[in-house]
């Protein structure tokens, strides 16, 4: 099965001075501001690396999901954050804390789990960089 997603983003100016806009397909972003100051300060707008990190979690989520299903579970929750973080050399750790709230999962089975998820998630294996995860099952 062949997927293709699209998206398309504008940018005008120098580096620091300039500013674009991001869209997608879905029209989720419709030309959604980004800029140096979205990127590297406060701004107000979006940035490479949150949009990565919103992917990379959502993608995770999903991916564990679908784990939990083929081992017969059904989460009732399962709520990801991924942090990206980059330093002068670019995008160097991407840390994933994931909390799922599966009645009857033991800690030790949902860990093996969370690392099936997390090694074999599509959008984790875009990234040359090291991806720590903490995989938190919530009990009642």
């Amino acid at each position: 099965m062949k997927i293709i997603r699209r998206a398309d983003a504008h940018w005008a100016g120098s580096g620091k001075d300039g500013a674009g806009t991001v869209s997608t397909t879905s029209g989720v972003l419709d030309q959604t501001q980004y800029s140096f100051n979205t990127r590297f300060a406060d701004g107000i707008g979006t940035n490479p690396e949150e949009l990565l990190g919103a992917a990379h979690a959502g993608c995770y989520s999903m991916k564990l999901a679908f784990v939990l299903q083929g081992a017969g579970i059904t989460a009732e929750s399962i709520d990801t954050e991924a942090k990206v973080i980059m330093e002068d050399a670019g995008i160097t750790t991407i840390e994933l804390t994931v909390q799922v709230k599966a009645p009857g999962l033991d800690d030790a089975q949902f860990q093996i789990y969370a690392q099936d998820a997390k090694d074999n998630c599509p959008v984790s294996k875009l990234f040359n960089a090291q991806i720590n995860m903490q995989a938190i099952l919530v009990q009642k």
